[in-house]
Formats: C-alpha cells, structure tokens, sequence
C-alpha cells in the first residue's frame, strides 16, 4: 500500500499536464479556428491589407478605399468626380472568392500545423477587379467639365484707323481622350486619386471675312479715295473668296463683274494661250520673247510673240476664244498693242453691257478682278496639282512644267510697289501689273497676284478708276495699304 502512494503525485502531475495541453490545443484550436473563418495575415485585395478581416469588413474597408472621389485639377480650379458618377463599381464577390480560394490552400489541421509553430503562409495579392462607363465619363468631361472650364480663343481684330490687326486670345480646351486614360487609372487606384487634366492650346483664329471686307472699305475711306476700287481675294486653301467693288463709300454689285482697261495685265492670258500652242520643244527666241514681254512689259514684244507662236493674222481673237473656253468670258484681247492696230473685233461681254457703272474700258483689251482672279487660280492649281481648269481644257497641251514656268515669269516681274508694297521684302509674288495712260493721265491701275505667305497662299486682284485723274502716289500706296490688309489678315502677329 505504501509504494502506491509513492507514485500518486508524479501521476496527478502527469494528468494535469495532460489536461493543460488538451485545454491548450482546445484553446489554440479555438483561435485557429476564428482566425481561419478570416482572410489570410498578410493578404491584400486590389491593392488593400485585408489579413485578417471577415468578408464584410474586406468590403467595407474596400469600398472606403474605393470610393474617395478623384480629384481633378483643371487649371486653377479643383473639381471632385464622385466614382458613381461614371458608374464605377467593384466586382467584390469575384475579389472576395478569390480571396477565399488563398485561405482554402491548406487542409485545416496544415493551416493548425503552421499555426501553432509561428510560421505563416505566403498569399497571392488579389488583384483589383472593378469596372465604369466611359461613356458616362466622356459625358461628364463634355457637358460638365468643358462647357464650363473651357476658354474659347479670341480673334484678331482691325485696329482701327490702320492695317494692322491686334493680336488675338488664345484659349484653352480639354483634352478629352488623354483625360479619360488619366481618371480611369486614378479611379482603379487606391492612393493616387489626383488628375492635372491635360489640357490642349487653342490658337486665334482669324478674323471672318467679313472683318476684312470692312477693313479693305474703311482703308478706302481713310485714304479719301473718291474713285472706283475693284477687288478680288480667293484663299488658296479654302477656295474662299471675297469680291468687293467699292466707290465714294458706297458698296456696289459685283454680279455681273465690271469691267476694266486690262492693259498690261491681258498679258497673262496671252502667256496661256502661247503656252497652248509652244510644244514640248520651244525655240529659244519665243522664250525670249515671252521673257522681255512679261519680266519687261514689253508691247511690242507681245505683238512678236503672238504672230510667232499663235497666228499671224488671228492671234488675239485666239487669245479671246482661249479665255472663253475655259470660262472666263469678261476678258478679251481685240487687236494688237502696236499703234495703229485695228480693232479685230467689238466685243461684248455681260460686264462691258453694264449700264449701271462705267470705267470707259479700253475696247482693245479687257477684264474684270474676278476673271483675272480665276485665271490666275487655274494656273496656281495646274502648277501645284497638275490639275484644275487649264489642265482639263487643254489636256495634254498645256503641262504642270509650263504652268511652272508662267508662275516664274510673273515672279520675275519686279516692281517695288502695288502689291509688292504692301507685304514683306523677300515675300515671293507671282504678279502683273498694269495702267492706261492717256497724256500722261492716268485713269486706270491695275495689279493681280499670287501670293505665297507664311500664313497661307491666296490670290489678290486690285484695280482703281477714277474718271478724272488717278494722282500715281496716293493710288499706288493705296494698293500696297490693301494688299498690306490682306496679308496682315493671313499673318496674324502672335
């Protein structure tokens, strides 16, 4: 009985160190088992620690993150997009079952295993699964943020009592397309939640054309010209035109054109009909002849010429029936320039019938801005294009290579005023120029060009009439002031 007794305490020691380790492992199971009905330690969803967590309180905590509008920033002004406006919404079930799939990796008695040594398990971040409407954001930008953050740019504008233009504003504007990537990623992100929206420079535009028809009548009326002023501009890049015919203030009719004396200017219509008829292998005297006509404005030479290269008889009713053909039917040539020359033809024409207005127009030799204009056009266009009107009426006779060659001829027309001065030194000007002087009167000046600007290509045709006298320096400077106008127009300062 007394060796019984002996061992007694080492077995109730035993049996309580048996029930502290069965009570341990109950309470440690307990734990495990509350931790494992929670996500992972040291898992994150899109981006945000969840360890830890119930589903509810992963939502939760998501859905905080998640929701914080993004703020954007357009110029000075700060502006809240609240994620729901775009319709953004998390897919939490699918990032939540992802999850549970982390905390299912291991058998529950694995997971107790690892958690009673201390060690943790590695978990795969969630990555962020959520959506919006582009459409609804492009929507917002437009209607919400553009309409009311954007600044238009401002024209230029005349200054008055000039030529000149005061610059115009320029604006700015949204970017639509770079700020719709920029809010979606800051909207799938949880901590950059800022957009400086990109913005785009709206340049001035130019003023409309009616600005510069007023400015072209208040140059008028400023140089207190009393006469009668005829003017065409076509935009060599939009096919715009402006025709304008203007006396003592008052605007008149330009349908049908009026008609003027073309003196030297009817010699671009002979050009194109020499052309039309020169061939592919030209003599080396009627391009000389075609050089000192032109480039010198000789008469004669252009009589040579015409008999040389087109008739000998017929040459300027060639001319004429050139022009009608390809349409321009207020101009005409009826006779040579020599002394003398009889009048091979009267023409009539819907702008010379006109009974309205009357520049005496030399019944030799005529046109209107606008013809003049269009021709110049034609040859523009077949010189840039190899198309165009004198490319489809005189298919295969008249090339680019020639319409090359008429532009530099008029190019090497050199004259220091008109046209030429009112645009910058060095400015290249296809033109030609011309007057009627009778007893050293002058009643008619006349100018029309190609102009080749920076700020664009365009076409410029300036006649003045007076019936008494045309004084030579105060028309001429009111020439170069309008065509001063409409290249201050296309070169706009900045």
């Amino acid at each position: 009985m007394r060796g019984r007794g002996v061992f007694s305490p080492l077995r109730w020691l035993a049996v309580f160190f048996l029930l502290a380790a069965l009570v341990l492992t109950i309470f440690q199971l307990v734990r495990y088992s509350r931790l494992r009905a929670n996500l992972p330690t040291g898992l994150q969803i899109a981006g945000i620690p969840v360890g830890g967590l119930d589903r509810q309180q992963a939502a939760q905590r998501l859905l905080e993150a998640y929701t914080i509008p993004v703020e954007m920033q357009y110029g000075d002004a700060l502006i809240q997009l609240d994620p729901s406006v775009v319709d953004f919404q998390l897919d939490l079930e699918s990032m939540l079952a992802a999850a549970d799939i982390q905390r299912a990796q291991k058998t529950f008695w694995e997971g107790f295993w690892d958690f009673l040594w201390g060690r943790t398990s590695t978990t795969a971040d969630v990555p962020l699964r959520a959506s919006f409407s582009e459409t609804r954001l492009r929507t917002y930008l437009e209607q919400e943020v553009a309409q009311r953050y954007d600044q238009p740019p401002s024209p230029a504008q005349p200054i008055v009592g000039t030529v000149n233009f005061q610059p115009g504003t320029p604006g700015s504007s949204l970017d639509t397309d770079g700020s719709v990537v920029l809010i979606e990623n800051a909207l799938f992100s949880n901590y950059r939640r800022q957009v400086a929206l990109p913005l785009m420079r709206d340049e001035p535009p130019r003023p409309a054309f009616q600005n510069l028809e007023v400015l072209l009548r208040q140059t008028i009326d400023l140089a207190d010209f009393d006469g009668l002023a005829g003017i065409y501009l076509m935009d060599l890049q939009t096919n715009r035109e402006l025709h304008l015919a203007y006396s003592q203030g008052e605007a008149i009719a330009v349908q049908p054109d009026i008609a003027f004396t073309a003196s030297s200017i009817i010699k671009v219509p002979i050009m194109v009909s020499v052309f039309n008829r020169l061939g592919d292998n030209p003599d080396e005297e009627s391009l000389n002849l075609m050089e000192e006509m032109v480039e010198k404005s000789g008469n004669e030479t252009a009589d040579w010429l015409m008999d040389r290269v087109i008739d000998p008889n017929r040459a300027p009713l060639i001319v004429t029936e050139d022009m009608k053909a390809l349409g321009l039917e207020n101009t005409f040539l009826a006779g040579y320039f020599s002394l003398g020359s009889p009048l091979l033809s009267l023409e009539q024409t819907p702008a010379n019938q006109r009974v309205d207005i009357n520049t005496d127009p030399d019944p030799y030799n005529q046109t209107t801005p606008s013809d003049i204009g269009m021709l110049l056009e034609d040859t523009y266009i077949c010189a840039q294009e190899n198309g165009g009107t004198l490319a489809a009426v005189f298919e295969g006779q008249i090339t680019q290579q020639e319409c090359q060659q008429i532009i530099e001829h008029l190019v090497n027309n050199k004259l220091p005023v008109l046209l030429t001065g009112g645009i910058p030194e060095g400015t290249r000007i296809a033109h030609k120029h011309g007057w009627v002087s009778v007893n050293g009167i002058i009643n008619t000046i006349g100018d029309a060009g190609i102009i080749y600007s920076p700020g664009g290509d365009y076409i410029l045709v300036v006649f003045l009439y007076d019936p008494v006298q045309l004084v030579w320096d105060p028309a001429s400077k009111l020439v170069a002031d309008l065509s001063r106008a409409v290249y201050n127009y296309y070169n706009l300062p900045q």
